[in-house]
C-alpha cells in the first residue's frame, strides 16, 4: 500500500443561482409536465441558501445529461441525444463502487456490439464534499512503453501515464504488446487514489483486417470497442459533475486516422505504405493519403465484420446536418467546434466542411477536467484496489 500524498481539495464554490435558475427555466420550458417552475424556483434557492448547492430530481438529471451532450460542440454525433441512457449514480461515493459501476457501463454500453450510448453520473462537487474523480482519459485505454532507443511499444499518447502506473505498482504483463489495456484509476477524498483491473472479458476488442489485403490481419491492430470518455466533468445548472463517463460510438476516422494514424500515436500510416509497395520517395506521390484510405477501410471493415457498431465519416457528416436543421427548426443554436466537426479525412468531401456554425457555449455542457489526468502524473500514488467486478 502507499501512502496517499496529496488529498482532494476539500471544498467546491457554491452554485451560481443564476446558473441554476437558467437550467430551470429550459428544463420546464422543454418539459411542460414538470410541474410548478416557481415552486421549483422556491425550493432550489432555499437549499443554495442553506448548503450551498442543490440535488437536481432524476428527472432534471437526465435531461441536463442529454442536453449536455446536445450542446457538445466537437461532437459530430449529437442527433441521437436523446437516446443517451443516464445512470443516476449520485449516492456511489466509494473507490469501489464507483469501479464496479464503470465496469458495468462497459458491459451496458458495449452490449454485445451493438453499441448504446450511455453515461454513468456519480456524486457531485458540493461545498461540503469533494466529488469522485476517474484518472483515465477514457475508461480503456493501452499502455505505452518507451523502449531503450527511444522508440515507443503501445500508444506514445499514454507513456507518461504508464510510467507513473508502474511506478505506483502496476505491472504489466510478462509479455508486453502494443495493446496492453491499462488499469482504471479511481479516487475519493476518503480512500485516495486506487487501481482496478478491468475485466478482460468485458474489454471488447476488434482485431484488424482488410476486405481485400490478406496481410493487413499480419500486423496484429486492434481496437477497443467502445469510447467512454472520462475526463471531462458534466455541468448542469451549476453543479458539477466531474466523474461521468460517457460514450457514443465509433466514427472510424477517430482510430483509423487519429489513432493509428497520427505520427504521435501509432503512427502506422509509413509502415502501410510499405505493405502496399507504394512510392514512399516523394510527398507528391500522395502515399500518405492512399495509405491512410487503406488504413480506415480497415478499421471500417472490420468493425462491421465483427458486429461491433461504427460509423464512417461521411454518414456521419449527414447526419449532423439533419441534426444541425432539427436544432434550427426548434429555434436553438447549435455551437459548433469546426475544427473537430470537420473528419480528419477528405473533410472537403463531407458536407461539413462547406459552412459556417454557431460558436460560443452553450450550458448544460461537458468540460474538459485538465485536474484528473493530471493528477496520475504528479499527484498521490493510488493503492491497489480488490478489483473491479460489474
Amino acid at each position: 500500500m502507499h501512502a496517499v500524498r496529496r488529498p482532494l481539495a476539500r471544498s467546491a464554490p457554491p452554485v451560481d443561482v443564476r446558473e441554476a435558475e437558467e437550467f430551470l427555466r429550459l428544463f420546464h420550458a422543454e418539459n411542460r409536465d414538470a410541474g410548478s417552475l416557481q415552486q421549483r424556483l422556491d425550493r432550489v434557492r432555499y437549499e443554495i441558501d442553506t448548503v450551498g448547492t442543490y440535488r437536481h430530481t432524476p428527472e432534471e438529471l437526465t435531461f441536463g445529461a442529454q442536453v449536455a451532450w446536445r450542446n457538445s460542440a466537437r461532437c459530430i454525433g449529437r442527433l441521437y441525444w436523446r437516446s443517451l441512457k443516464v445512470r443516476d449514480l449520485r449516492d456511489v461515493n466509494d473507490v469501489s463502487g464507483v469501479a464496479a459501476h464503470c465496469v458495468q457501463h462497459l458491459r451496458m454500453a458495449t452490449n454485445n456490439g451493438k453499441i448504446r450510448p450511455v453515461i454513468s453520473v456519480f456524486a457531485p462537487e458540493t461545498p461540503q464534499r469533494p466529488a469522485p474523480r476517474i484518472w483515465n482519459e477514457q475508461l480503456v485505454r493501452y499502455a505505452g512503453y518507451r523502449n531503450r532507443d527511444g522508440s515507443v511499444l503501445g500508444d506514445p499518447r499514454y507513456v507518461r501515464f504508464t510510467e507513473a502506473l508502474t511506478r505506483f505498482g502496476w505491472r504489466p504483463p510478462a509479455q508486453r504488446c502494443a495493446f496492453d489495456v491499462l488499469p482504471l484509476v479511481v479516487e475519493t477524498a476518503e480512500d485516495g487514489p486506487h487501481m482496478f483491473a478491468l475485466p478482460a472479458e468485458l474489454v471488447k476488442e476488434v482485431p484488424m483486417s482488410h476486405p481485400e489485403l490478406p496481410w493487413f490481419a499480419e500486423l496484429g491492430l486492434r481496437w477497443h470497442a467502445v469510447p467512454v470518455i472520462s475526463n471531462m466533468r458534466l455541468s448542469i445548472g451549476g453543479v458539477s459533475y466531474p466523474a461521468a463517463p460517457f460514450n457514443g460510438w465509433y466514427m472510424g476516422t477517430e482510430i483509423g486516422a487519429r489513432n493509428f494514424g497520427d505520427t504521435d500515436r501509432y503512427d502506422l500510416v509509413p509502415e502501410v505504405a510499405e505493405k502496399l509497395g507504394l512510392d514512399t520517395s516523394r510527398e507528391d506521390t500522395l502515399w500518405r493519403d492512399r495509405a491512410l484510405v487503406e488504413l480506415n477501410r480497415a478499421v471500417l471493415h472490420s468493425y462491421r465484420q465483427a458486429g461491433v457498431t461504427i460509423s464512417d465519416h461521411h454518414t456521419e457528416s449527414q447526419r449532423f446536418l439533419t441534426h444541425l436543421a432539427k436544432e434550427e427548426s426548434a429555434g436553438r443554436k447549435c455551437p459548433v467546434d469546426w475544427s473537430w466537426i470537420v473528419p480528419p479525412m477528405s473533410g472537403s468531401q463531407t458536407p461539413v466542411f462547406h459552412r459556417y456554425y454557431a460558436e460560443g457555449r452553450q450550458r448544460p455542457d461537458f468540460l474538459l477536467d485538465e485536474d484528473a489526468t493530471r493528477r496520475a502524473l504528479d499527484g498521490a500514488p493510488p493503492r491497489f484496489g480488490t478489483g473491479a467486478k460489474p
